[in-house]
């Protein structure tokens, strides 16, 4: 598309003159609101203004300047269609096919704390509805809302000498996503008692009981996690049981066979795998028999009536399955508080898509960790190989220990874990939290394998681990040491693996 006509509304006047002579050297005519037309002006750039368009004077003390139909009209009309062309001419106006719009600052006067009656004068009216007129008609028109898309919009003038549809197809979900965050600011900012302002965007499903504490608020926005889990019994879920839920599937889905994995604080404290779900159960709890209490319990098959009748005997928050057996359900269903939840795998895949995280002022935005490296891409860098029973061990390690807070560590056999140390602030710390929980439940270390998170910067953390009775050990590998720690494992005759992919969890 040849743009022949733009209209420019901006009161963020940054780069607009620098922008708007672009746009003549490209033989681009100028239609602007009265304010931006006098800057171009005075800047000896050929503009008219929108009120000798229309023939309409700013009104109301300028409150409504742009809302005309003429002016709607030139940017809505559709090329495609003769009679709305035709009617543009009957009414003696062009076609207009960029829109340039910058809104009133409405959060900087919210933060300054303006009173209420001056509060509202910074509310833009026109210029979100000029905005969502022209990303409406995005397949002919192109529409900016930041001065960071000037420079762009004119090299790719430059360079084709028109603007693509794919250009303003992006430019138009940009301007969609501003109207839409502009209205979620002023929502937030007039609501006493709002959550953040991004979330505005998603439906709210949930006012929570409380936030992560009694003293904090909570809600859950997004029908995603609805197609994700069903409840079917118990308490109304908490701020603290959806993050156990998210954390608790996420684990489940690296395992194929029959296995039950028992979280705490979206933290593992038990993972095991066995022919059924009951003896899956058995293995995982023998990890760590105190921290289940007041945990949650995950499985990937239908959780069967045996099984029931054992978690029935341990207090639990939160129970997971993909199906309750009939029987299972009435046996759970006895104890009135304990949330049961359904969740559906292919509404996991399809909905785990980002992972969003809150910091001060702003949400980071991250793709998931789901892969695990396939084997073929593990390298043997220690003078012995490890067997086949490490191997397997080391797989099962190594699904686990990336959903264990960093710093971490898994020791583990081919079917469980045996010991687990995480949250640490460094390696040997993880290294010995792990081996002291197995002391103090009694469960020796020997012949088990290791499995960290991230690379041993030093070689100490791998000679405790080896010492406590790992004899091999999977890794990423990338320390500047890593030699120095090869050394240590050959000395000991431990097997090593390096992945050469790291999965720290914060």
């Amino acid at each position: 598309m040849v743009p022949r006509k733009a209209f420019l509304s901006v009161w963020d006047k940054t780069g607009i003159v620098e922008f708007a002579r672009g746009l003549r050297e490209h033989g681009v005519e100028l239609v602007a609101s009265d304010g931006t037309a006098h800057v171009l002006q005075q800047a000896g750039i050929a503009v008219q203004a929108v009120s000798e368009l229309t023939g309409f004077p700013p009104v109301l003390g300028g409150r409504v300047k742009t809302l005309h139909p003429l002016l709607h009209a030139a940017i809505l009309a559709r090329r495609d269609v003769p009679e709305q062309m035709e009617q543009l001419r009957r009414l003696g106006v062009e076609p207009i096919d960029v829109v340039v719009v910058t809104f009133y600052p409405f959060e900087h006067a919210a933060g300054l704390q303006a009173e209420l009656t001056q509060l509202l004068e910074f509310i833009d009216i026109g210029g979100p509805a000029l905005v969502r007129a022209a990303a409406k008609n995005f397949p002919w028109v192109t529409v900016l809302v930041d001065p960071g898309q000037y420079g762009e919009f004119l090299e790719v003038l430059c360079q084709l000498g028109e603007i693509p549809e794919e250009f303003r197809r992006r430019c138009a979900a940009e301007a969609f996503a501003r109207t839409a965050a502009y209205d979620a600011t002023i929502a937030a900012t007039l609501s006493a008692d709002a959550p953040p302002l991004w979330l505005r965007s998603f439906p709210l499903v949930q006012q929570l009981r409380y936030g992560e504490n009694p003293h904090q608020r909570g809600w859950l926005f997004g029908e995603g996690f609805r197609r994700c889990f069903r409840q079917l019994h118990g308490k109304e879920l908490s701020y603290n049981n959806v993050l156990d839920a998210d954390a608790a599937v996420r684990l489940i889905l690296e395992f194929e066979e029959p296995t039950v994995a028992i979280l705490k604080h979206t933290t593992p404290c038990g993972v095991g795998s066995a022919a059924s779900l009951e003896l899956a159960w058995q293995k995982a709890l023998a990890t760590d028999p105190v921290s289940p209490f007041g945990g949650i319990v995950v499985v990937n098959r239908s959780l069967p009536p045996e099984l029931a009748e054992q978690l029935a005997g341990v207090f639990l928050e939160l129970v997971l399955a993909p199906e309750f057996s009939d029987e299972a359900l009435q046996i759970l269903q006895r104890k009135r508080n304990l949330r049961l939840l359904l969740y559906d795998e292919a509404a996991i895949r399809e909905q785990w898509q980002e992972d969003f995280r809150s910091v001060l002022g702003a949400v980071l935005v991250q793709t998931p960790d789901k892969t695990l490296l396939p084997e073929e891409g593990w390298k043997v860098v220690t003078r012995r190989e490890p067997t086949a029973e490490e191997v397997a061990a080391l797989r099962f390690a190594w699904r686990v220990v990336k959903h264990v807070k960093s710093n971490a560590v898994v020791f583990a056999t081919e079917d469980r874990t045996v010991a687990i140390g995480g949250g640490q602030p460094s390696r040997l710390d993880a290294v010995r939290v792990a081996i002291r929980k197995a002391y103090d439940v009694g469960i020796s270390l020997r012949g088990t394998v290791v499995a960290s998170d991230a690379f041993f910067p030093f070689p100490d953390a791998l000679v405790e681990a080896i010492t406590a009775g790992a004899t091999a050990v999977i890794q990423p590998g990338g320390s500047i040491r890593d030699e120095e720690v090869i050394a240590a494992a050959d000395a000991h005759g431990v097997a090593m693996v390096f992945t050469q992919m790291r999965h720290f969890r914060h």
